[in-house]
């Protein structure tokens, strides 16, 4: 008799062909279509677009954080551990965020409440999910400090954010994030507005601390390099919808999608990234994202792109399998060499 196949674990986090429109004077735009992906245990995947491409307009209807009116969730999905949380009640979602699913928001100046001490707004957590009182929740509050490498973490307790380097305020928030022990860490750009210093340490943090607590990563970013430091797995977003898919070594190696071709032409490189004849700047992504409360058809890409043929600004391409394990929506995906 032969032995028994594992079945492979089911994800921890789960979206199916989720669609996210906001309410304009125009009308509907539609700022999440089609979007899929899975997200395992321990695992760190990462997001990346240009601004106004739906990174975090995703991140947020995870945590089923938006705004409505005038954002609504029109359409698809969102599991954790196969349990749909589009039926969950309000009460359930604020049990489950912070504890099972935490978030890094962008800026940790404007998600910090000024008027409130660090040690009370990690604190606060600690005391609403795991019941502590507040000695407790200050004694818990000083080692999550700690443990994001804050010196003098029995003083910073009683600090407010305002007295704390953006640097810090980032590791605050972070020790805010990881309080309750979260399955699920969504980092939305949790290294914009830092010193390229700062920022490494705070990747190193991010990295040891997901070692430590086995939490998965949802990396929400603009940043290739960012990615190619700390996911296992990446999705390109454009327009609102995934072009691109795939392990990040095979995708940095050689992307099947022009746009992820340039936003990596876009990273800057010592003596690779410069052109002389143009006068030394940057390679960059011709035009802009398209409008996303006007119909578009065909490739949404197709107007930005020196690939594009009659086809890309006719037909919409589908999101197929190049490679295994990698897709790309793109119709020349197969002339892609790498890098």
């Amino acid at each position: 008799m032969s032995p028994a196949v594992p079945l492979p674990a089911a994800p921890l986090l789960e979206l199916r062909d989720l669609d996210v429109s906001f309410r304009t004077e125009g009308g509907w735009l539609r700022a999440v279509q089609g979007l899929s992906f899975t997200l395992g245990a321990g695992e760190t995947l990462a997001i990346v677009g240009e601004s106004g491409s739906g990174k975090s307009v995703s991140a947020l209807s995870v945590m089923r954080l938006i705004p409505d009116p005038p954002g609504k969730i029109t359409g698809g999905d969102i599991l954790y551990q196969g349990q749909s949380l589009l039926g969950f009640s309000e009460r359930q979602m604020r049990q489950l965020r912070g504890n099972d699913i935490s978030m890094i928001f962008q800026e940790p100046m404007t998600s910090l409440n000024p008027v409130l001490s660090i040690g009370q707004q990690i604190g606060e957590a600690i005391r609403l999910h795991q019941g502590a009182d507040r000695p407790e929740a200050r004694a818990r509050a000083l080692d999550m400090l700690r443990l994001v490498q804050i010196p003098e973490a029995e003083k910073r307790l009683d600090a407010y954010p305002h007295a704390l380097s953006g640097g810090m305020r980032q590791r605050v928030m972070i020790a805010m994030a990881l309080a309750c022990g979260p399955r699920i860490l969504i980092a939305d750009e949790p290294t914009t507005a830092l010193d390229v210093t700062i920022q490494a340490q705070v990747l190193d943090l991010m990295r040891d601390l997901k070692d430590r607590t086995k939490a998965a990563i949802l990396l929400i970013t603009h940043d290739l390099g960012v990615v190619a430091e700390m996911a296992e797995r990446v999705i390109v977003i454009y327009a609102g919808r995934k072009v691109e898919e795939g392990p990040v070594r095979d995708l940095l190696r050689c992307p099947r999608h022009p746009y992820t071709r340039g936003l990596l032409g876009a990273v800057p490189r010592l003596g690779a990234s410069l052109k002389a004849e143009k006068a030394g700047r940057l390679l960059e992504i011709p035009g802009t994202v398209p409008r996303l409360d006007q119909p578009i058809i065909g490739c949404a890409f197709a107007p930005r792109c020196a690939y594009a043929v009659d086809r890309c600004h006719r037909e919409r391409p589908p999101l197929e399998a190049r490679d295994p394990g990698h897709l790309a929506a793109c119709w020349r995906a197969h002339e892609m060499e790498p890098l």
